[in-house]
């Protein structure tokens, strides 16, 4: 398998996107000529690809599957029916092949310097010792269990002792505030909660004890709770079981736990990601549909120890809260025997006085191989004048990955020039598009294709992408919007508590049914790169964590000086987005400095520090639809540069007295924008 402008392969493991390419020659008889034509047999022959990967990744069922894909639809797809699998499972089936290598299953380390390493033997006793613990507390396949957890083995031991009892695992970051964690939790009712009581992030001690003890207190469902003592909590939540002593026993009954072989389809966790109206919306993906869809993304992140031994020793990092479905991407590595390394702390240090190489140091110091982060950790560390020469022995890093918003190609060229420096001139980067709402990708890289910045180099095997004009007709070479043609496994199964599946309808496939409409803008080239051009819809979407507005506006419409409000996250050049946030002020109240610090105080305290907005706009009111909707999404275009005619329908709009004055901001807006590029 070849392309034009094929990169070149230096020295070192084969790419298991052509091992998996060679097996398919040697057992199934396949040959392509090129990527592309990989791509498109993937999606073509749907019962041949899903096989294969079920095939090549060893999969396991002690009962046999009727078929790889029953009725084709969207939603419902039904995979693998009569399977059984476990995600904690296939897990540690790897456990004893990694071991071999004296490679750790987890290398962690925090913001304080301090480091843990977790042995497979190891994190296999300690999730065995807490499945059996929780069964003790009465929790069983179906039953909700809920983390208020920071990026620690902690988290990761919950995640796979729930899995391993078919019990569905839900977590919150720390940084959420109270609101935003019930306004979740509330909807999925968990039986149990392990939380942490205190953490310590951009140079600051915070106490979480009474956070903890509230999310307890209004939620009368949780019959255990299970406390991590940081050392940082002031007041201590009574009543908690020490998760020390949960994770401690070493017996024979945990050395005979095995976990329970599930339904392929049976909830493994559920998601959170936020629309522009109502709660968030509870997404629930199955352990096989994950499993598959992460198999098959190994591919693409060219990860795999345990299929190619040239591969042992591989160290994988995604720098992630627990609350960015990143976090979920990570934890995957470890399905196929790879270590994860996990960092808990602030990318730049303190606020004060900001340090973007701290994460590089990190890598250097456990010798991560695989670096990922989202798009704007690597652009604040160009404008920060990081130099990756003075961090220390980076060689071990071969491959660099960015998501969460599109990567200017600037940047993915400093980046590429930094490791040259080093020694390093083919640097593999591998930008990727997906969601929390497949806790997979749509896009992805290929270490054998041509370096494409400011592009994802490929569609994802066995993702029917396309983009579509508002005809519903596939386009290349322009702007359409995303959409997905055919199933893919990770696909959620429903949302929690939509009984009747319609929120799941209206949110994916409401513009075109039985099409799976993604919300972003997307471009395809005639080579098969994509460019994401933002979100085509109004969801804020902060360096990889989305937040619907009607929690923002929950929060900052409390205030007594506001009357009304609207936010919009607009994409800049410079590859970053500004969150602009429109303020009506309430009778005898103005947009003042004294308001501003009551907005941030309010959205850092309900939702997260990562919604507080840039910039504050005293607003002469707020435009709406007819039907009573905020229009955010006609908004943000105008900012976007978008021709006003194409945007705006005064005929739909309650006050369109409004949109001169929004027009005019627009306009603005996009003036200074430019001269501010044009300095820099």
């Amino acid at each position: 398998m070849s392309d034009a402008g094929t990169r070149a392969i230096v020295s070192g493991p084969i790419p298991q996107i052509r091992l998996f390419s060679d097996w398919l020659d040697a057992n199934r008889n396949l040959q392509f000529g090129n990527y592309e034509e990989l791509w498109a047999w993937s999606v073509a022959e749907f019962d041949a690809f899903w096989r294969s990967v079920w095939d090549y990744f060893e999969l396991q069922s002690p009962t046999a599957f009727d078929a790889v894909l029953g009725e084709e639809v969207m939603p419902g797809a039904r995979w693998f029916a009569g399977a059984e699998v476990n995600y904690a499972q296939q897990v540690f089936r790897h456990a004893g092949l990694a071991q071999v290598a004296g490679q750790p299953a987890i290398v962690a380390e925090n913001e304080r310097g301090e480091t843990t390493e977790l042995s497979w033997p190891e994190l296999r006793r300690q999730s065995a010792s807490l499945a059996l613990e929780l069964r003790r507390h009465g929790i069983g396949p179906g039953d909700r269990v809920a983390a208020y957890l920071p990026n620690i083995p902690a988290a990761v031991v919950g995640l796979l002792a729930c899995a391993s009892l078919g019990a569905i695992w839900t977590l919150c970051s720390p940084d959420m505030g109270t609101n935003a964690v019930l306004d979740r939790l509330r909807q999925t009712e968990p039986k149990a909660l392990i939380a942490v009581d205190g953490v310590f992030y951009a140079g600051k001690a915070m106490d979480r004890s009474v956070a903890v003890a509230d999310i307890r207190r209004q939620l009368p469902s949780i019959a255990a709770l299970f406390l991590i003592a940081s050392g940082f909590g002031e007041t201590g939540v009574p009543g908690g079981i020490a998760f020390g002593e949960a994770i401690g026993r070493d017996d024979a009954e945990v050395a005979a736990f095995e976990p329970e072989w599930l339904p392929f389809d049976h909830p493994l966790w559920i998601l959170y990601s936020s629309g522009t109206t109502g709660l968030p919306k509870p997404i629930v993906h199955g352990h096989g549909g994950i499993i598959l869809a992460t198999c098959a993304g190994q591919l693409h992140f060219d990860l795999g120890a345990s299929y190619s031994p040239n591969n042992f020793g591989d160290r994988f990092h995604w720098y992630s809260a627990t609350g960015w479905v990143m976090w979920n991407v990570q934890i995957g590595g470890l399905l196929s025997g790879t270590t994860i390394c996990l960092f808990d702390g602030s990318p730049s240090g303190s606020k004060a006085d900001p340090d973007w190489s701290g994460l590089w140091a990190f890598a250097a110091r456990n010798g991560v191989t695989w670096f990922g982060a989202g798009a704007a950790f690597f652009t604040s560390c160009q404008k920060g004048g990081v130099d990756l020469g003075r961090i220390g022995n980076l060689d071990k890093i071969r491959a660099l990955g960015s998501t969460g918003s599109p990567l200017p190609p600037g940047v993915q060229r400093w980046g590429t020039a930094q490791f040259s420096a080093l020694g390093r001139p083919d640097i593999w980067w591998c930008n990727v598009s997906g969601g929390t709402e497949i806790a997979a990708a749509f896009m992805a890289g290929n270490p054998e294709l041509a370096d494409t910045p400011g592009r994802l180099q490929c569609r994802h095997l066995g993702a029917a992408i396309e983009a579509w004009d508002e005809q519903g007709r596939p386009v290349i070479g322009e702007v359409g919007e995303l959409v997905c043609t055919r199933p893919f496994p990770s696909m959620p199964l429903y949302f929690w508590g939509d009984d009747d599946g319609s929120r799941y309808r209206a949110s994916y496939f409401a513009e075109w049914p039985g099409i799976w409409r993604h919300g972003d803008w997307l471009t395809i080239g005639t080579d098969g790169s994509c460019t994401i051009s933002g979100r085509s819809d109004a969801t804020i979407n902060r360096h990889g964590l989305r937040m619907g507005t009607a929690e923002i506006y929950s929060a900052v419409e409390g205030l007594p000086g506001v009357a009304d409000s609207m936010m919009i996250d607009v994409e800049r050049e410079a590859g970053d987005s500004a969150l602009l946030l429109f303020v009506v002020p309430a009778e005898g109240h103005s947009v003042d400095a004294s308001m501003e610090a009551a907005v941030a105080s309010a959205i850092r305290g309900s939702l997260s520090p990562r919604f507080v907005p840039d910039r504050l706009i005293a607003a002469p009111g707020i435009p709406y639809t007819l039907s009573g909707k905020k229009q955010e999404l006609p908004i943000k275009r105008l900012y976007a540069g978008w021709p006003v005619a194409k945007v705006i329908n005064a005929d739909a709009i309650a006050t369109p007295e409004l949109l001169p004055w929004y027009i005019e901001q627009a306009r603005l807006w996009r003036c200074d924008a430019a001269a501010e590029a044009t300095r820099e």
